[in-house]
């Protein structure tokens, strides 16, 4: 009661030209560009700068701007040689041209879906104790790559994640594109399955209406939200598109391959028939007595679910059915080692027959982790009081946030399932939909230039920032729909704009005075680079960068003493090991230590902005870590290999490969005044400048 008045006292107190709390909720606006610029995103910064008499700062170099641009387009340095082309070419269109090639490259992709998959808990464990893996999670990664490299419109983006088999059924893309509703994390082994069961259903809801919405709607699970015009009936009702939930394993394989594949093992099937009959009849009692001591951890009216024939089952019986049964039949693992006697003797002979027809049996078909629905019907969901499963309230059918429409959701069912998340992530897909176009053009504009113009990003609420250009957002909100959802005509706007083009030294005083954080954008913001790209940065300074994209996740190596319990087994081939960041495995609790130390996120939880702190061990990593130690000298042998022995050229080849520009005149001198005191080889003098380089701030910040 309390926080009520004072919130009253509050909202009663707010200055009436601040917009409303609910201003994300209102319809998208059509503002009219401020005639102050020929560019639109610099109309409409400049209207607030001068209106506080300042204005741009000067523009960046041509070397700052092209090492600016493509980190942020395809998280990489520019090359040698496109610095030299691009520093030769002097036509108006040189800098729209390099954009243009950076928009089309496969690394830009790469570079975006990593923000993209911190929304999304990607991941590729369970996380909690065990922290399974999930073999086939990588094949999500590679969809939202792939998405953004084909500059997939962004509607079409969210329908296919949210109902991919229920509006695209024929294409695998969309069925992959699913498992964006599979990365909530779980621990299977529970007992407790109702409870587990609504956890995840929480997660999904929550997440969805993150990622793609913008807003805090799990502050609505117990009760009504205390701030943003979302009631608790709502959550329930989005709740209720996902009640049906059947997380399946989906075949990739066209008809005419699966037709292929099942005659074939068929065939397999009927010569191994009699060995297999007889190999599972000497391992029955040990997996028999293995599955029975985990059906016993198990409440009876949970256990005996398994032994009504699947087509009898209610659809929420399925559901808690499968859970026991991933459980129950998982321990019914096998091991020879396990047999004694002639039991055994008689299991190798057969074993040792079987494998002379392992030629025959094919492949297991790729798969792909997906979700769909148990089947049309769905089991009835309830509002929970106060967020507790086991409270259950009124019944609640599946339905929008009333605050933004109140129309009764009609699902379409199709063959196999209710319709039910078809007709929300058209509603969410909707140009009409006031935050779905607001939300994702602001995340363009945070990795553009840092912080979103709304800088609570997931948060488009009252308790959330409110956005320091409101027309701006809108205006950009309205050009994305308008030019059929496309977002990298929205990347392209914001980096050919003057804003973006600036110094990031303001050479004014006033500015730094009257805008100390920078909100106005009067100077080019100074961003360090994450993990990934600073991993990937001293890969391609050394000269050991694997561009191959797509596949399997890699697993480069650990410090020591993470090689035991917990750890991982490093990929074989070291050009494995060197692909980029974005292909690294991502383990829940085991995050990569270089990521981990540089503020990634642990994937357990939708992330929508990366914190940059600066902390003593990084500086200490990248000192002492024989991983950068490595990198430094792998630079040395590459500049080496680029200037041979000539000291002059090899000092300018360090400066252009780590620094994408060549040494000032007085960093000429330094330089050259250690590589002649170096009391080392000419060698080691070389390796200590080439550490030295992915030691300076210059080279961990975009400029």
């Amino acid at each position: 009661m309390r926080f009520a008045i004072v919130l009253l006292f509050v909202t009663a107190s707010l200055p009436a030209a601040e917009p409303p709390g609910d201003w994300a909720y209102r319809p998208v606006g059509r503002p009219a560009v401020p005639k102050l610029a020929a560019h639109p995103v610099d109309a409409f910064l400049r209207e607030k700068l001068q209106s506080a008499k300042l204005d741009f700062a000067p523009p960046a170099s041509k070397a700052v701007l092209l090492r600016r641009v493509t980190f942020d387009l395809t998280g990489l340095p520019p090359t040698p040689d496109e610095f030299s082309a691009f520093l030769k070419d002097d036509s108006a269109t040189a800098y729209e041209t390099v954009v243009d090639r950076l928009l089309a490259s496969p690394q830009f992709g790469e570079r975006v879906a990593t923000w993209w998959l911190d929304l999304a808990r990607f991941a590729e464990t369970d996380g909690f104790k065990a922290d399974d893996f999930r073999p086939a999670a990588w094949r999500y990664r590679d969809y939202v790559i792939a998405s953004f490299n084909a500059d997939k419109p962004y509607d079409r983006f969210v329908r296919e994640q949210i109902a991919g088999d229920e509006l695209y059924p024929n294409d695998p893309a969309a069925l992959v594109a699913t498992g964006f509703l599979r990365h909530y994390p779980d621990e299977f082994n529970a007992v407790n399955l109702e409870q587990r069961r609504q956890e995840i259903l929480n997660d999904i809801t929550d997440t969805t209406a993150a990622a793609f919405l913008g807003i805090t709607l799990a502050c609505a699970k117990c009760h009504d939200h205390k701030t943003d015009p979302v009631a608790q009936d709502d959550y329930y009702r989005m709740q209720a598109f996902f009640a049906g939930m059947w997380p399946t394993n989906v075949s990739l394989q066209t008809p005419e391959q699966r037709a292929a594949h099942d005659a074939k093992l068929a065939a397999w099937e009927a010569k191994t028939t009699d060995l297999r009959r007889q190999m599972a009849e000497l391992e029955a009692p040990i997996r028999e007595k293995g599955a029975k001591k985990e059906r016993s951890r198990f409440d009876n009216d949970y256990a005996k679910l398994i032994d009504i024939p699947f087509a009898e089952r209610t659809p929420w019986q399925k559901q808690i059915a499968a859970m026991v049964e991933r459980q129950v039949f998982s321990a019914r693992k096998f091991s020879p080692t396990q047999m004694k006697g002639d039991a055994k003797t008689k299991w190798e002979a057969l074993a040792k027959q079987l494998a002379e027809h392992a030629k025959d049996k094919p492949a297991d078909p790729p798969t792909a982790m997906a979700m769909t629905d148990v089947g049309r019907d769905v089991p009835v969901h309830h509002l929970l009081k106060r967020g507790n499963w086991r409270h259950k309230g009124e019944e609640v059918d599946p339905g929008f946030i009333t605050s933004i429409d109140r129309r009764v959701a009609e699902p379409k069912p199709t063959a196999a399932t209710p319709g039910r998340r078809a007709e929300l992530a058209n509603w969410i897909a909707c140009p009409e939909n006031p935050l779905t176009a607001r939300v994702m053009v602001n995340r363009i504009w945070q990795h553009v230039f840092g912080r979103g113009l709304v800088e609570t990003a997931s948060d488009f609420g009252l308790t959330g920032e409110k956005p320091t250009h409101p027309e701006l957002l809108d205006w950009l909100a309205n050009d994305f729909t308008a030019h059929d959802w496309k977002i990298k005509r929205v990347y392209k706007l914001l980096v050919t704009s003057q804003a973006y083009r600036q110094s990031s030294n303001p050479g004014n005083r006033m500015l730094l005075e009257s805008d100390p954080e920078n909100k106005w954008l009067g100077r080019s913001p100074r961003k360090r680079l994450d993990g990934e790209s600073l991993r990937d940065a001293m890969l391609a300074a050394s000269g050991l960068l694997n561009r191959a994209g797509g596949g399997p996740s890699v697993y480069p190596e650990l410090p020591a003493e993470m090689k035991g319990a917990g750890g991982w087994k490093v990929s074989d081939k070291a050009e494995d090991r060197n692909r980029r960041s974005v292909y690294v495995v991502v383990k829940r609790n085991l995050r990569y230590p270089l990521f981990a130390l540089f503020d990634a996120p642990d994937r357990n939880e939708t992330c929508a902005r990366r914190f940059a702190t600066t902390t003593a061990p990084q500086s200490l990593m990248l000192v002492n870590d024989t991983l950068v130690l490595g990198f430094a000298k792998e630079f040395a042998a590459r500049v080496r290999t680029e200037a041979g022995e000539d000291r002059t050229k090899q000092r300018d080849r360090v400066f252009l490969r780590a620094l994408a520009r060549p040494p000032t005149d007085a960093e000429r001198a330094a330089t050259d005044r250690f590589l002649s005191n170096h009391p080392g080889t000419s060698d080691d003098a070389i390796v200590d400048l080439c550490h030295a380089m992915l030691n300076l701030n210059e080279f961990l910040y975009i400029d």
